[in-house]
């Protein structure tokens, strides 16, 4: 598989503290540079700007997906398998409320992934996502 270089996200939060203790904290995402309306984190290799806002954008859609009621739009991560299972564990632990609980979906099928979606504290929608086989990313 062609390596993949970082992407660039910028996303809404309207309070930079809650998003230190989201993506600093219960993420363990690195933080990188900040002003007083902003902060970069390493969000899994990739570049995630946090950007206060005074109000957040209209809320989200749906979209169903397996059975579940997906947030649209989103963002996240594909994590290797076992770090994906860790980090479930470690988003249960501290009690985080689930928008669609860790589960494997598609199961049997060629998109079988391990995947959980959540909101940080500004209401921004996230999927975290695994395959046993990373080659299924993009199978049809």
């Amino acid at each position: 598989m062609k390596l993949i270089p970082p992407f660039h996200l910028a996303i809404p939060v309207t309070n930079l503290d809650e998003a230190q203790a989201f993506y600093g904290g219960l993420l363990d995402c690195e933080q990188g540079r900040t002003s007083g309306t902003w902060i970069d984190w390493n969000f899994f290799g990739h570049q995630l700007v946090t950007h206060l806002v005074d109000s957040m954008p209209s809320s989200p859609d749906d979209n169903e997906v397996d059975n579940n009621k997906v947030p649209v739009p989103h963002f996240g991560a594909v994590l290797a398998w076992n770090d994906w299972h860790d980090l479930a564990e470690r988003l249960k632990t501290a009690g985080v409320t689930f928008v669609i609980e860790p589960y494997i979906r598609f199961k049997g099928q060629p998109g079988e992934q391990a995947t959980l979606f959540l909101r940080d504290p500004a209401g921004n929608a996230l999927e975290f996502k695994a395959f046993q086989n990373p080659e299924r990313l993009f199978a049809r």
